[in-house]
């Protein structure tokens, strides 16, 4: 199964519905242990970055929008799903993910609005 239907907790075949509703996004960690993003999140739909990191390592993150998403970091263990961050209704946030399981994890936003929101996204290792 790949990554993106890992993190989504999909079959192959809902990831298919599930990706025309979403925009989602592997992560590739430069040489200088940094990936950057912009992104756009469509009215009612959700934008993910998800990558593979393992124990004791640390993310810092970052992110600005244009307007109001709901955003939350997230990993799956079995069908439970396990947020470090979750937050409602932000323009901006940054934090440190301290991760404690090697995993998928995902960085999520979800406009709830009827306009796009633009996403600007930096992580660093």
């Amino acid at each position: 199964m790949s990554l993106r239907a890992r993190c989504l907790g999909l079959s192959s075949a809902a990831l298919l519905s599930a990706a025309a509703q979403a925009e989602i996004v592997d992560i590739a960690w430069s040489s200088e242990g940094r990936f950057e993003r912009r992104l756009t999140v469509a009215p009612g739909k959700f934008a993910e970055v998800c990558g593979k990191l393992v124990k004791a390592e640390s993310v810092a993150w970052r992110f600005d929008a244009s307007g109001p998403l709901n955003f939350n970091v997230h990993y799956h263990e079995g069908k439970e799903v396990r947020y470090p961050e979750r937050r409602d209704a932000l323009a901006s946030a940054s934090g440190q993910l301290r991760v404690a399981l090697d995993q998928d994890y995902c960085w999520m936003w979800t406009n709830k609005s009827a306009q796009p929101v633009d996403l600007q996204l930096l992580l660093t290792r």
